[in-house]
């Protein structure tokens, strides 16, 4: 079944301003200028985050990959209280499954984009003055991040999602029960 991408991302809404909040909040921490930010819209992207250019290479890899680091703490973070209730003893609130929603739509955005692996990779591979070691790493993430892509077109993002808000809180507790 296809599910055009605008529907999707409409749906998971929540999921795409805390994937452009995450990148804000790198650029903030590390000093960036931004210039303009759009947390959601209905076209091509659905969010993006302008910023001056990244005076330390790693500052960009972080900035770039802040989503995955952010979306999935906040999934995790906002699932979790309801989770065990629901997928533990069945007796979820309307509440709960509000937060399982938000969980799965954060956690489902938590992949780089393409135009995220686009930027590191000529910031970072391309650059002038960046580590060898920084370009060493930045092959296997930018691979990652096109595998991501490639994977959402088998779902691999809503996969992720149900993982990161639905398994992850079943499985911390049972292993500290």
């Amino acid at each position: 079944m296809f599910i055009p991408g605008p529907f999707l991302a409409l749906v998971t809404f929540p999921g795409v301003i805390v994937h452009e909040f995450a990148h804000q909040l790198f650029c903030r921490i590390f000093g960036v200028a931004i210039f303009e930010v759009k947390y959601f819209q209905m076209a091509n992207p659905v969010g993006y985050v302008k910023h001056e250019p990244v005076r330390n290479p790693v500052h960009q890899l972080l900035i770039g990959t802040g989503p995955f680091i952010i979306n999935t703490l906040i999934a995790l973070l906002i699932a979790f209280p309801a989770a065990i209730p629901v997928f533990m003893f069945s007796e979820g609130t309307i509440l709960d499954y509000l937060l399982l929603y938000l969980g799965l739509s954060i956690g489902m955005h938590a992949f780089p984009s393409t135009g995220d692996a686009n930027v590191l990779w000529q910031t970072l591979w391309h650059g002038e003055q960046v580590p060898i070691w920084l370009k060493i790493i930045t092959v296997p993430i930018v691979g990652l991040i096109y595998l991501g892509a490639i994977g959402s077109f088998f779902w691999l993002d809503l996969i992720y999602g149900m993982g990161v808000a639905f398994g992850l809180p079943i499985l911390i507790v049972k292993f500290f029960a």
